[in-house]
């Protein structure tokens, strides 16, 4: 009886084995018979509100947005639930053991780079920074995500819209993310330093010691401020443009994959994907902490 059992369990694998790789071979040799449409912008989708910059539409990316910081919140809800039990009952859940782990993992990281005390301050926007990054990188790879919408018009054609993409492959949302950090780094800096922070780009003095070179190096010191002062906003877009052009990339990719094959094949790109949602949400919390740990410091 076993004996058959296992026998049978052996064919219907090798059922699923065959299927698969027929599946494969499918798609090798019958590829997609169009590729659909690649939007470097965020397409709108034509729902018109009577709300200030929604009038002509709502870019596709705002629901996964919504989406992505609705998860968060429910998250907390939960951690925050489970926590209230925990005290009463003391004995701790499987959930909260697995948010705690992350979150001392990410702490521990903040720590060891600036020191306990700044990392009890940086932590809150850092952690968000990830987790919303993460999170939203990895909702391009869900299914449904450019193969779910309705029909409109885009660059005066009729297209398929999609009604979700991932926010962070639109370069409005990696630019707002940017704007965020470079703005908490000038508080940072101002919390820290006070007006003695402005010296860093209107400084236009120099040692007494310096003696016939005085004008020059005032000059000098001068110059330098401002080119730091442009280097604040060109942070903003090497910021935004990193983030936007690694995500959208791979979004392309996957696309590209799927029309020319199917199923395994896509699955090593998207499990890549995976990797890299994980990375530039690493790179730009780390970015983000070094900017900040930089503004407390004294010149």
């Amino acid at each position: 009886m076993e004996k058959s059992k296992g026998k049978g369990s052996c064919l219907i694998k090798l059922l699923i084995g065959i299927a698969a790789l027929g599946l494969v071979g499918y798609g090798f040799v019958m590829p997609g018979k169009e590729l659909p449409a690649i939007s470097l912008a965020a397409e709108l989708i034509p729902w018109h509100l009577p709300i200030p910059g929604f009038e002509h539409g709502i870019p596709n990316t705002l629901p996964t947005a919504i989406f992505t910081s609705l998860l968060l919140i429910t998250i907390a809800f939960f951690y925050h639930r489970a926590a209230k039990r925990a005290e009463k009952t003391g004995e701790e859940s499987r959930y909260l053991i697995a948010v705690d782990a992350l979150y001392e993992g990410v702490f521990s990281f903040v720590e060891t780079t600036v020191g306990k005390d700044n990392a009890t301050l940086f932590f809150p926007i850092i952690g968000s920074f990830f987790f919303f990054i993460l999170f939203a990188n990895w909702s391009g790879l869900l299914p449904g995500m450019g193969s779910i919408g309705i029909w409109g018009e885009h660059g005066g054609e009729k297209v398929l819209i999609p009604l979700f993409r991932s926010p962070t492959a639109d370069l409005s949302t990696t630019i707002g993310l940017a704007i965020i950090t470079q703005v908490t780094a000038q508080y940072y800096g101002f919390k820290f330093q006070g007006r003695k922070y402005l010296k860093k780009f209107f400084n236009f003095s120099a040692d007494p010691d310096s003696g016939a070179l005085k004008p020059v190096l005032s000059f000098a010191n001068g110059f330098a401020g401002i080119l730091e002062l442009m280097g604040e906003f060109i942070k903003v877009l090497s910021f935004g443009f990193r983030l936007f052009g690694n995500v959208f990339a791979g979004e392309v990719l996957l696309m590209v994959i799927s029309f020319l094959t199917a199923f395994l094949v896509v699955d090593i790109f998207i499990a890549l994907e995976l990797f890299v949602g994980a990375i530039q949400a690493l790179i730009f919390s780390i970015l983000s902490l070094i900017f900040y740990q930089m503004a407390t410091q004294h010149h």
